[in-house]
């Protein structure tokens, strides 16, 4: 099993910054770093929706449309833990955030919720105007 923890979600003003950490523990935690590893959000009212993936190596990633040029994700294998930095951050960023694991290395794309088998309990992310 693989448990993940999401931090560093909190109240920010439209324009500023936030950066997320999900750290991962548990039996299958030393596996961490072949693992596709990503960050899903879901607004009240919404569908969870994809935010952006990393792949094991941290040499290929995704983002959605939506957070391109805004949004940076990385991740460091040695501590287990996969980051989202977010800058010029929108109310319409505003959702509780989610990270996931998919137990594969690498696949295209990795934007499918399906594909992802472990989840955190969410951060949530406010962003006010």
């Amino acid at each position: 099993q693989l448990q993940l923890v999401e931090s560093g979600g909190g109240l920010v003003q439209t324009g500023g910054s936030l950066r997320l950490s999900c750290a991962a523990s548990g039996r299958t935690s030393s596996s961490f770093s072949t693992y596709i590893m990503a960050w899903f959000r879901q607004a009240p009212g919404k569908e969870r929706e994809f935010v952006s993936a990393i792949n094991w190596s941290g040499s290929r990633t995704d983002y959605a449309d939506s957070v391109k040029d805004r949004f940076t994700i990385s991740r460091d294998n040695a501590r287990n833990t996969v980051y989202l930095q977010m800058h010029s951050l929108k109310p319409e960023d505003t959702a509780v955030y989610y990270c996931a694991a998919d137990l594969f290395a690498s696949r295209t794309p990795m934007t499918d919720l399906n594909n992802y088998v472990y989840w955190g309990q969410g951060t949530q992310v406010t962003v006010s105007s």
